[in-house]
């Protein structure tokens, strides 16, 4: 038996931004990341809301997207839900922008 080789398709990473949040809007950490393929397309991102002051849980993940496992999901306190009404990147981030506003003050 002769295993194929599968060949590794590289992203490059175009977003990796980390933003401290101040302790008197409710502190924490927003992190957001993405890459793209060879032709500009975003095919790999993860947002999140990192604060072990409100959850301990999820490596202090209060609020985040990401499609990793191959499919676009949401965590939030812990719990993790597919997110079946993708539209597009750009679409996720003003949701996640929008919600992120419930815990920074």
């Amino acid at each position: 038996m002769v295993k194929k080789k599968r060949k590794k398709i590289k992203f490059k990473k175009v977003v990796s931004e980390q933003f401290p949040v101040n302790p008197k809007r409710g502190g924490g950490l927003l992190k957001i990341e993405a890459w793209e393929n060879e032709k500009g397309k975003i095919v790999k991102y993860s947002m999140a809301y990192i604060n072990h002051l409100i959850f301990s849980g999820d490596n202090g993940r209060v609020l985040g997207y990401d499609n990793t496992h191959d499919f676009h999901h949401k965590h939030y306190f812990g719990e993790i839900s597919e997110v079946l009404d993708f539209t597009t990147y750009q679409d996720l981030v003003e949701r996640f922008e929008n919600e992120v506003k419930e815990f920074i003050k």
